[in-house]
């Protein structure tokens, strides 16, 4: 006898890794997946081994635990900044330091970020953390994903005297349950050696990276009167840093500049890339480095939409981010992929695979984004022997088609359930009681 086993079935289960599955059910055991099919097909196979289940069932959509693939739950208290709207990147930066000057309970803010994510139906989280009271948020709230600590500001003189050591120092304070990383925050706000210093550091310790890139327009490739990209030899003169490089005239991007430092790679993803050109793009790929587009928060901001239908039609690894509650209205993360689809249809993008690729984007996109998505904590997909991640959604449409629709384009506001770890996190009270026959009714 295998110990006790809970089916959780819906009118749709979409895996991600597999076509979505009409009345489907997945069979969880000891906080993993341990069947995934037809409802039927589970039932039976459980009957079949004499294994004692209890079946939990609700209309609606089943599918992986969200992955939040860029966010900085420390902020949570900081809602203000983000309901406003702005008029570029500095105007709020200012309405930003304001705020973060005056006290705060970075602790018991991240903690309430960490409630409100889970609140909808996110399981994992690219947490961004500035300030060390924070740094436990993930563990402390039984959420998956990776805590990176940001690091900013740092000339290359002072990094050299003692710098380098200090970010060593902290990074070893970042709880390594449930995964640690380093956030280099922006290729403006560092100086050159920093910058190559911090991927070393990390790959060292098989630990991983995150940089906001490609959100100021600061970052955007300059091209010269002839419109012809100035890029020279710039990695040939000893620049300093990537504001130096402006200043001397040099176009090359942001996305260019980092690469030639050795920043990108697999074991990197990047948030919100809005100001990047194909040829940024493609080196993304070639890296294979993904990217959470945050269009919410690019919105509040003030910047441009990113190019989400580039995105798609390149084949490129795309996630999705909220951002934080300082520059977004809400932690919910459907809201931010109603915003890609729309974005995407106004850029152009006219193919009928667009639901199901968003929807991969919020699940199995962050996972691959974070490196979660292989081994024995894999996520982002209902998978047998991956991580019971769940999330259960409130939409009652008959056809496949137009339930992942649903989803989209309508599904914020939609979660109606969260299981992480195999345990039931959160449930709305729309959310009907199960039913628990023991065996199959």
């Amino acid at each position: 006898m295998k110990g006790d086993v809970t089916v959780y079935s819906a009118d749709l289960v979409v895996p991600m890794t597999a076509p979505p599955i009409p009345r489907g059910a997945v069979a969880v055991e000891d906080g993993r997946i341990l069947h995934v099919g037809e409802r039927r097909w589970v039932l039976d196979a459980l009957e079949q081994q004499d294994v004692p289940f209890l079946e939990q069932h609700w209309s609606g959509a089943l599918l992986p635990g969200l992955i939040n693939a860029h966010s900085h739950l420390q902020y949570t208290g900081m809602a203000e900044v983000g309901s406003a709207q702005y008029s570029g990147f500095d105007d709020w930066a200012d309405a930003f330091t304001e705020s973060y000057e005056r006290p705060h309970d970075w602790r018991q803010d991240a903690l309430a970020g960490a409630a409100q994510s889970i609140r909808f139906g996110v399981s994992s989280v690219a947490d961004v953390v500035t300030d060390i009271a924070a740094a436990d948020a993930l563990e402390a709230s039984g959420l998956h994903g990776i805590a990176y600590w940001e690091v900013m500001n740092w000339e290359t003189d002072a990094w050299n005297a003692g710098g380098r050591d200090r970010v060593i120092a902290e990074l070893d304070r970042i709880p390594s349950t449930p995964g640690a990383g380093l956030s280099p925050h922006a290729p403006y706000s560092l100086d050159t050696v920093p910058l190559l210093d911090m991927p070393d550091i990390v790959r060292q310790r098989g630990q991983r990276l995150h940089i906001h890139l490609g959100e100021s327009a600061l970052e955007a490739e300059r091209v010269d009167d002839g419109a012809e990209p100035t890029y020279r030899a710039w990695h040939f003169l000893g620049v300093q840093s990537f504001r130096t490089l402006r200043s001397l005239g040099f176009g090359t991007s942001a996305t260019e500049f980092v690469d030639r430092l050795g920043v990108l790679g697999p074991d990197c993803h990047v948030a919100h890339g809005v100001y990047m050109t194909a040829g940024d793009r493609a080196l993304l790929r070639a890296r294979g480095t993904a990217v959470a587009l945050c269009p919410r928060s690019n919105a509040v901001i003030g910047l441009d939409p990113p190019p989400v239908a580039a995105y798609l039609r390149e084949g490129s690894a795309i996630a999705v981010g909220t951002d934080s509650l300082s520059s977004s209205p809400s932690l919910d993360l459907m809201a931010d992929v109603g915003a890609l689809y729309a974005i995407a249809r106004a850029q152009g993008y006219t193919r009928a695979d667009v639901h199901s690729r968003l929807l991969a984007a919020a699940t199995l996109g962050g996972a691959r984004a974070m490196g979660l998505d292989v081994g024995p904590q894999r996520s982002g997909q209902l998978a047998v022997g991956a991580v019971a991640d769940l999330s259960f959604f409130a939409v009652d449409s008959s056809r496949i088609e137009d339930m992942l629709a649903e989803l989209v384009e309508a599904g914020a506001g939609r979660s109606v359930a969260t299981v992480i770890d195999g345990q039931l996190r959160w449930s709305g009270e729309a959310w009907s009681q199960p039913r628990v026959p023991g065996r199959r009714p």
